[in-house]
């Protein structure tokens, strides 16, 4: 059975199946899908309140679609459920397998209907990238080897193409190759951050592949290393000081990318970045890294957003490679981050089109796009619970508290839950109930105050950050259907 979206035309019928509580939102779907495709729609009730209780062995029972139907679309839940039930998927399996409409399982939000049968939720391939990630261990020796390999291989995890084993510029490190052995047994590229010679010499020895950095004071010892490097200008704002370095690199063979170094805001952060332009002018083919680190690092700002900017105008300027670290608070997941990034404004910049509308993994306080329910499905919902479960909805500054015959209105969750326990209903609220109540009421609560979408029972969405919850209240709706529904 697919659960790709049908192919419509001006004479198709589409049957969209749906329980009682979402009816009013299918039907409010189904009216655009036929103005989108000129074509006749139904909707078919089942007698069960929430379509996400929907079993195959229920539906099975339940199963009437029409004649004129050629499409039918069953609730998205139905598919990880007919993928669990194993034979007691059978009997609806069968029914499936003699319609002569195609049927299949819609998304898991009825909301999503017309995106997802027009094509505008498709999925884009954003497996490409062009830019290398190095993330920096700060300090590592500092951390025993073990540590400093457990670091790496979260990196790696993250995103993370090299490692770069920051060095203590106060100390040397007499051990450093057994850390670069360890990293390159655990299967990493390395680099080396350090200005001391023979600290390099050690680790490049013990397989380290590129050292950061080389300027005047240090670049007749790269003769001697077999190994690429960074080139930085002596002084950062003095950008020619930079060329004698890479002119003595060039006539030695000495393979390097380079960095002009960027600076934080009220250092010279807008002058540091004309040096990017003004390095690739000057020399349009040479390999290019950018230390963005100096920016999320020093910036009270959630990181998301400058790893960004940094990542796209070093897609434009064909900088190949970041070097980031995620040392403070704020920027504790910026490798992960910068993976994301490179792969949004690698798409953005080969297409020549907005990096827009491509993932929400980077939109993490607000969400991309709100789904507020209509007035007329509240009342719907309102009207149509029959049991005592609590169903919330957050919207509009307010948070909806809706079980059989109530439904309280507010924006304070102590309030309101002070106002439901004066209800006759309140009597079947324990304290595992109190609990869920205040934990999706705080959930609520939250996702008011950041313009968030709010769905009971789902986590609220962080982008990359997300954590999926358990179906709490789909779960004791579960074990309680055979009593409330028919």
């Amino acid at each position: 059975m697919p659960s790709a979206p049908p192919q419509l035309n001006a004479s198709s019928h589409v049957h969209f199946l749906t329980g009682r509580l979402a009816e009013a939102a299918v039907r409010e779907e189904a009216k655009r899908i036929a103005n989108e495709f000129q074509c006749q729609t139904s909707v078919g009730v089942v007698p069960i309140t929430v379509a996400a209780l929907i079993t195959p062995k229920w539906l099975s029972r339940h199963w009437d679609i029409p004649d004129a139907a050629t499409h039918v679309i069953l609730p998205g839940f139905l598919e990880d459920n007919l993928e669990a039930a194993g034979d007691l998927a059978a009997p609806l399996l069968g029914l499936i397998h003699e319609t002569a409409a195609e049927v299949h399982c819609g998304p898991k939000d009825c909301r999503d209907l017309h995106a997802w049968i027009t094509g505008k939720q498709q999925v884009v391939d954003l497996s490409a990238h062009s830019i290398e990630i190095i993330a920096e261990i700060n300090h590592a020796p500092r951390s025993s080897v073990a540590e400093v390999v457990a670091i790496a291989n979260r990196l790696r995890d993250d995103g993370a193409d090299r490692i770069d084993l920051g060095c203590d510029p106060s100390r040397r490190c007499l051990k450093i190759a057994d850390y670069v052995a360890a990293l390159i047994d655990a299967g990493h590229e390395l680099s080396i951050d350090t200005f001391d010679p023979d600290e390099a010499h050690d680790a490049i020895q013990a397989g380290a592949s590129l050292v950061l950095s080389v300027n005047g004071t240090n670049r007749e010892q790269a003769r001697d290393w077999d190994c690429e490097v960074v080139a930085i200008p002596d002084v950062p704002d003095d950008l020619a000081s930079l060329d004698p370095t890479l002119e003595y690199l060039t006539r030695h063979s000495i393979p390097f990318r380079i960095d002009p170094i960027l600076e934080p805001i009220g250092s010279g952060f807008t002058t540091s970045l004309l040096r990017y332009i003004e390095t690739r002018r000057r020399y349009p083919d040479a390999e290019m890294m950018m230390g963005i680190g100096n920016l999320t690092e020093l910036t009270d700002v959630d990181s998301a957003g400058v790893n960004f900017l940094l990542l796209g105008i070093c897609q434009e300027l064909n900088i190949g490679s970041v070097l980031t670290t995620q040392v403070i608070n704020w920027a504790r997941s910026s490798v992960r981050e910068c993976d994301i990034a490179r792969r949004l404004v690698h798409h953005a910049v080969s297409r020549g089109v907005p990096p827009k509308r491509l993932s929400d993994e980077l939109v993490s306080l607000r969400d991309p796009k709100l789904r507020p329910h209509s007035q007329a499905a509240i009342e719907a919902l309102a009207e149509g619970v029959k049991d005592n479960n609590y169903r919330l909805i957050a919207q509009d500054e307010t948070i909806h508290l809706i079980s059989a015959g109530l439904h309280l209105t507010g924006q304070d969750p102590f309030e309101l839950f002070a106002e439901l326990m004066q209800q006759p209903q309140s009597d079947n609220v324990d304290a595992s109930h109190a609990f869920y109540l205040g934990y999706e009421m705080a959930k609520a609560s939250m996702a008011l105050t950041l313009s968030k979408q709010y769905e009971q029972d789902q986590a609220l969405r962080w982008g990359h950050l997300t954590v999926e919850e358990d179906t709490h209240r789909l779960q004791r709706s579960s074990r309680h259907r055979k009593r409330t529904e028919g």
